[in-house]
């Protein structure tokens, strides 16, 4: 019986190994890709084909023994970015930065974040054909990280904007990594920006301006009137800025004014991102981390600003630090030191506290018809068609803004001066007259000042009852004794607002002291007396109408000399007493650009009297409700100049309807 031969069993196929050698002369210990014969790097760097010797010495295997103790997998990545020429640098806060090459240009990652780990982990497989362990990756980061603290130079770090060598730099936060250049002659796309700038998560590119375009376009996109433009236009001009202080757009209307939409177009037209408009932010924290990581913050539909946040926002506009404890440490903190312009959005009025009304640039939105309406498919669309164009004309206003700002100065500064000196100087590339937006600034502020007024019970009351009394001393005490005794059927003094101590007293008249004082009322604190006293005083609206001999000087006076200053606003020390007068609370004087003089902006005697807000027209040329006094006849429309009398003749402001008068 013939019995089969055994077959012999499958020898295993020998374990194939790269062909190149390393530096020490030794053979290439990784496996070359299937019908190769030399590794990835091998391949790359010597350009070696199938059956051709590759170049000892490009690089080193894992496993290399040769040159002392065995090489751990970090040491590897550390060399690895080193071949390659990153350039790692720090911030004023030790944070640390790699600088990588990828393609044709270059970008820019902290060394924690994901991006530079996926990094790494790409360039240990490409050189070694196998993944690295997470431990040494996060070994590698640590190494990498010292060396950018203490070996490396500190630069600084910015998000969309930022300033170098007295130019603007706008990050287009492309594919490519491009930005723009903005000097007082003009801008220009540049492809190696020399400013580091940061890319969050969820912030999106801005297409490539071209010149030649109109902001006048944005109009079609947003639903504001003629005034409000003004200060939209404003708005937008100082979001190019690269240093505060800014203000907060309060965007106001009732539902259907297309509210959001208004705020994602300005938005966008400079600093487009995933979440452009958030939710109210939980606390501090949630505001520092949205501030840092944008350079506009919005909040959308919100129904009221609670303190803290409204602090928080103040410091947000014009400068303020927040630290809190960083992750998984005990002692370290995270510190966050910012400047951004907000936008806010609301049925109801928002900036409530007088710190944050004084920021507020408040604008008005009439509900839109349901003819008026679109698509957003369609909106969208020829938004972003508009954008390039739009853009551009943004940047040569920034330009201008550059080129004129040396030479624009303000006889009066307004509040947040740095914001209106920058307006002015770029008011030519807007498509308005300097004049007209200092006027309606200062009469959004007067609006704003009476909203703060009226936000708070106790500081309505107050000013009735000093105009009631003309003077007045006392404790706190007895204030609140005398305000809860006299306090109408219409307050409600078991609200929260509503001051039960008299140390609650003290502190909202305190908050209220500078807005009282723009509506007629100083209100002094005593510190050599005990028990401590305040004094209230009715002293009339201090930009008082001037008297027909004061008028005359104006017109005489050249702008800018002492008459024509005492003519225009007064002696501080006449229209106050014996307090120093506030050269913010006044109306900001026409911008005087070098030594070619505007003529001073009249403003009219009967006007001193009430803080007027422009009036608002729909396009049937149908006017809003106006105001009347009954004892001068001047007229306003002025939405809460009922609440007070006019300030100028003592008389009451009765509704009175424009076609009467006509």
């Amino acid at each position: 019986m013939n019995v089969p031969p055994i077959p012999e069993p499958p020898q295993p196929e020998p374990e194939r190994r790269c062909l190149g050698t390393t530096r020490a002369g030794q053979p290439c210990r990784a496996t070359p890709p299937q019908g190769g014969s030399y590794c990835h790097q091998h391949a790359a760097d010597s350009g070696a084909q199938p059956g051709q010797d590759a170049q000892a010495g490009e690089h080193d295997a894992e496993r290399d023994q040769e040159q002392g103790p065995r090489r751990s997998q970090a040491t590897l990545l550390v060399e690895a970015a080193e071949q390659l020429g990153i350039e790692l640098f720090h911030t004023d806060t030790h944070d640390a930065y790699a600088i990588v090459t990828v393609g044709q240009h270059r970008e820019t990652w902290p060394v924690k974040a994901k991006p530079f780990r996926r990094w790494l982990q790409r360039l240990f497989y490409e050189r070694n054909g196998k993944a690295p362990g997470s431990q040494a990756v996060q070994d590698a980061i640590g190494v990498l990280e010292g060396k950018a603290l203490f070996e490396a130079t500190e630069q600084p770090i910015a998000v969309r904007v930022a300033q170098h060598q007295g130019a603007i730099w706008l990050d287009l936060a492309n594919q490519q990594w491009e930005a723009v250049e903005i000097t007082p002659a003009g801008w220009r796309v540049v492809a190696d920006p020399p400013v580091r700038f940061r890319r969050p998560a969820g912030i999106r590119p801005l297409p490539t301006p071209v010149p030649g375009g109109s902001l006048e376009e944005l109009r079609g996109f947003c639903n504001v009137d003629e005034d409000g433009w003004k200060l939209v236009l404003g708005f937008l001009a100082v979001t190019l800025r690269p240093a505060g202080p800014y203000p907060v757009l309060n965007l106001l209307g009732a539902q259907g004014s297309a509210k959001t939409t208004t705020a994602k177009a300005l938005r966008n037209l400079v600093d487009p991102a995933v979440a452009g408009l958030r939710a109210e932010p939980k606390d501090e924290r949630d505001l520092a981390i949205a501030a840092s990581n944008s350079q506009v913050v919005g909040y959308d539909n919100l129904s009221a600003i609670p303190r803290w946040l409204s602090d928080a926002l103040c410091r947000l506009a014009t400068g303020g630090g927040f630290a809190t404890r960083e992750l998984y440490s005990d002692t370290d903190e995270a510190l966050f030191d910012f400047q951004r312009p907000v936008i806010l959005t609301g049925i109801e009025e928002l900036a409530v506290r007088g710190d944050l009304a004084d920021r507020s640039l408040l604008v008005d939105l009439a509900a839109l018809d349901d003819g008026a309406r679109r698509d957003e498919a369609s909106f969208w669309a020829d938004y972003q068609a508009a954008q390039p164009r739009l853009l551009g004309a943004l940047l040569d206003a920034a330009s201008t803004a550059l080129r004129r700002l040396p030479e624009v100065h303000l006889e009066r500064l307004p509040r947040l001066a740095d914001f209106a000196l920058w307006v002015v100087a770029a008011a030519p590339s807007l498509g308005m007259d300097p004049d007209d937006f200092l006027k309606a600034y200062e009469q959004n502020r007067a609006a704003a000042n009476a909203m703060a007024v009226e936000a708070l019970p106790v500081a309505s009351l107050v000013h009735r009852f000093t105009q009631q009394h003309q003077s007045w001393t006392g404790t706190a005490t007895q204030l609140l004794a005398a305000l809860n005794q006299t306090a109408p059927a219409d307050i409600d003094r078991r609200a929260r607002t509503w001051p039960k101590t008299a140390k609650a007293l003290s502190d909202a008249l305190r908050r209220s002291q500078p807005n009282l004082a723009k509506v007629g009322v100083r209100v002094a604190f005593s510190q050599s007396h005990h028990p401590r006293t305040l004094e209230l005083e009715w002293i009339g609206d201090p930009a008082s109408p001037a008297s027909p001999a004061s008028l005359m000087a104006r017109e005489q006076a050249e702008p800018g000399d002492a008459a024509g200053d005492a003519a225009q606003g007064g002696d501080a020390a006449e229209a106050w007493g014996t307090q120093p007068r506030d050269a913010a609370s006044g109306p900001a004087s026409p911008a005087r650009i070098g030594s070619d003089q505007h003529e001073p902006q009249p403003w009219d005697a009967r006007d001193a009297g009430d803080a007027a807000i422009p009036t608002r027209s729909n396009s049937d040329g149908a006017h809003a409700p106006a105001w009347r006094c009954n004892r001068c006849g001047h007229q306003t429309t002025h939405p809460r100049v009922a609440t007070y009398p006019h300030t100028a003749c003592g008389g009451t402001w009765q509704p009175h309807d424009h076609a009467q008068q006509q």
